[in-house]
């Protein structure tokens, strides 16, 4: 009765100890979404008058470690989404199709930058909150 009892004794102590493990853990993987602000603003196409951008941009990472990482490199990653949206042009960017293949893209590129600077790509995926053209 003695073992039992001491057995269940050290099984409720250790108990805590295990669950902050098991929560630092799944902290560790959490999904981020970390915003690029301030949104993106500027001109596109060449042809005639030029027209104009916003895009309000949320990057999806896994973990506080990733987040900082992609922190560290905005500036880079800004600019090479401010890159791809100034050589769009209204056919590129008119429809739902094609802002859907000019999220991909943007999500590629920066996908691209982060295995260059980082060795792995870092972002799970790239969501547009907004997205204006005039």
């Amino acid at each position: 009765m003695k073992r039992i009892f001491c057995l269940l004794f050290v099984l409720v102590i250790a108990l805590p100890v295990v669950a902050e493990t098991s929560e630092s853990e799944a902290a560790a993987k959490k999904t981020i979404y970390y915003a690029l602000v301030p949104a993106l603003v500027g001109n596109y196409g060449s042809e005639g008058r030029l027209k104009y951008y916003k895009a309000d941009i949320a990057l999806r990472v896994s973990g506080a470690e990733a987040e900082a990482k992609v922190k560290h490199h905005e500036p880079l990653i800004r600019n090479q989404l401010v890159t791809l949206f100034s050589q769009q042009t209204d056919a590129s960017i008119g429809t739902v199709e094609a802002k859907e293949a000019l999220r991909q893209e943007a999500l590629k590129q920066v996908q691209v930058v982060l295995s260059q600077e980082e060795g792995q790509p870092l972002v799970d995926d790239l969501l547009f909150n907004n997205l204006i053209v005039q």
